[in-house]
C-alpha cells in the first residue's frame, strides 16, 4: 500500500453552522454538498476534506465522543508570514471560536491557530523548510 491520504473526514455537530463558517465566512467553494448530511471541499490535488453531520456519521461509524480538545490539528501552509496574518484575520472575521496570534516558532516557522465551530484546531503556518515548501501549490 502506498502512503496516501485521500479524505480527511471530520464529524460535525451542526452542519449548517459549519457551512456558514467555511463557505460564507472563509469563502470556500464546496466540491460536493448533500444538504443536512455532508459538505466536501477539494483541499489538495487529490485530497478532500469531508465535514459529515454527526447524525449521518453515527449511522455508519458508530458513537462519536465529544469534549476536550480533539487530539489532531489540521494545517494550512502558506508561502509568507504575511499570508499567515491574512488567513488568521479571515478566520476571525468568519467567526472562529478562538484565534491565537501567530508567533515565530523555534523550528524556524511562523504560525498561529484558529478553532472552527466544532473545536477542530487549524494551524496557519509559514514553514520555510523543505517539507513546508513541498506542500505549497
Amino acid at each position: 500500500m502506498d502512503p496516501r491520504l485521500s479524505f480527511v473526514t471530520l464529524v460535525v455537530h451542526d452542519l449548517r453552522a459549519t457551512r456558514r463558517f467555511y463557505v460564507d465566512g472563509l469563502g470556500w467553494e464546496p466540491a460536493l454538498e448533500a444538504a443536512g448530511e455532508v459538505l466536501m471541499f477539494q483541499v489538495g490535488e487529490r485530497v478532500v476534506l469531508s465535514l459529515w453531520d454527526e447524525t449521518s456519521a453515527v449511522q455508519e461509524i458508530g458513537p462519536v465522543t465529544r469534549g476536550g480538545t480533539p487530539p489532531v490539528t489540521l494545517s494550512h501552509n502558506v508561502a509568507t508570514t504575511a499570508e499567515v496574518d491574512t488567513a488568521l484575520d479571515a478566520a476571525r472575521r468568519a467567526g472562529a471560536a478562538s484565534v491565537s496570534d501567530p508567533v515565530q516558532r523555534e523550528w524556524g516557522g511562523y504560525s498561529g491557530y484558529f478553532v472552527d465551530p466544532d473545536g477542530f484546531r487549524w494551524e496557519i503556518a509559514y514553514n520555510p523548510g523543505d517539507i513546508g515548501q513541498r506542500v505549497l501549490p
